[in-house]
């Protein structure tokens, strides 16, 4: 394989905050074993030396959580020394680390610096939308240390990216949020719709997201994103700047905005591997990393159907004139087991709706992206 890429919850899902739509709170208490506990050292470099054995030109280690920090500074610093000594064909390395930046101090910063390493920092908009969900364990807001954490990612010149998740209380004060964003100069940004927990019927929480909203925020975000492109001063967003890679014959880096799922690594802290960070459940384990080879799990992935499954979608969809773009989203929004009893993306009508608005405006950047030479 070309080019690999690991997820390690190196803490399995241990966390100092509590936010409310946690989906990986909610897959913990889903299952037999919800706490793995913390990866050993041992099991690390089991994952390193075979990573490293798999890639053939470059690989991607993405520590997530939980709180991936909780492990402790030390724990990273092994892993730079286990990349070093069984990176014996000289593969190219990236690591990516995903933190909600309630305890980032500047012993980190500096390390991230460094090392290299991009960051994903979880961050809710303002103070209003942030604290509404993104809650400390004693219920408390943790607004002003994470926007703390931004602010010290950014003055030791750490590469870093600004995550949102869209939810009932984001999705209507999008243009504020994306105002606020930039007078704090957050350059990358990502916005991911807010999930219901598994196994319950859409909306029926305090954060769930409406497909009206979705769709009203998704056309609110790209007018002002086009705005700020029309004076070439636009933020990287992740969404649009898919979108607009496909318009232009590229395939999409967000397997969101693919063509069905693909058998991702995702390694828990005792070494089980899933397919999916969104489907770390008893049913869809591939295995053990210390019992067997990416190769073993790819193979299991198959016979589970776990890509094959995604790609039967909707019949709606083989007529939709979006189809290219969106190709059904990602699966934890479908509703419905199978076509035969509908089965549908509870956003389909969002994406209709930002297509329906937006499309002409995808279609002039990507055509000014051409004349730019871009």
């Amino acid at each position: 394989m070309e080019s690999l890429y690991v997820m390690i919850k190196p803490v399995s899902g241990l966390c100092n905050m509590r936010c409310k739509y946690c989906f990986y709170m909610d897959e913990m208490y889903n299952r037999n074993v919800a706490d793995y506990g913390r990866m050993s050292e041992e099991t690390l470099e089991l994952i390193i030396r075979q990573s490293m054995e798999e890639a053939g030109r470059e690989v991607t280690f993405s520590f997530q959580g939980g709180e991936p920090t909780l492990r402790g500074l030390a724990f990273y610093e092994k892993a730079l020394e286990l990349q070093d000594r069984y990176n014996r064909r000289r593969v190219k390395v990236h690591n990516l680390l995903q933190t909600n930046g309630y305890d980032l101090d500047e012993e980190w910063c500096r390390f991230f610096k460094e090392n290299r390493f991009l960051i994903g920092l979880s961050l809710d908009g303002i103070w209003r939308t942030h604290d509404a969900n993104r809650v400390s364990p004693d219920g408390g807001g943790t607004f002003s240390r994470c926007l703390d954490s931004a602010k010290r990612l950014k003055k030791f010149g750490v590469e870093f990216n600004v995550l949102t998740v869209v939810n009932r209380q984001t999705a209507p004060r999008i243009r504020k949020i994306y105002q606020q964003y930039e007078k704090w100069g957050f350059a990358y940004q990502q916005y991911i719709a807010c999930l219901d927990p598994v196994g319950e019927g859409k909306g029926g929480r305090s954060y769930s997201l409406s497909p009206l909203s979705y769709g009203q925020f998704l056309c609110e975000l790209f007018d002002v994103w086009y705005e700020d492109w029309k004076r070439r001063k636009q933020p990287y967003i992740r969404n649009f700047e898919n979108y607009i890679g496909a318009l232009l014959g590229l395939l999409p880096e967000s397997c969101e905005q693919g063509r069905g799922c693909t058998v991702q690594f995702v390694i828990e802290a005792d070494g089980s591997v899933f397919p999916c960070d969104f489907y770390m459940l008893d049913e869809f384990c591939l295995g053990n990393i210390r019992e067997g080879t990416f190769e073993d799990m790819r193979r299991m992935g198959a016979e589970m159907g776990f890509a094959s499954d995604a790609e039967s979608f909707s019949e709606d969809c083989n007529v939709c004139r979006y189809e290219f773009l969106c190709h059904g989203g990602c699966r934890r929004h479908w509703y419905g087991k199978d076509k035969a009893e509908g089965r549908g993306n509870c956003f389909c009508e969002s994406y209709k709706m930002f297509f329906g608005q937006c499309f002409e405006g995808l279609e002039r950047v990507a055509a000014g992206i051409c004349e730019r030479g871009c």
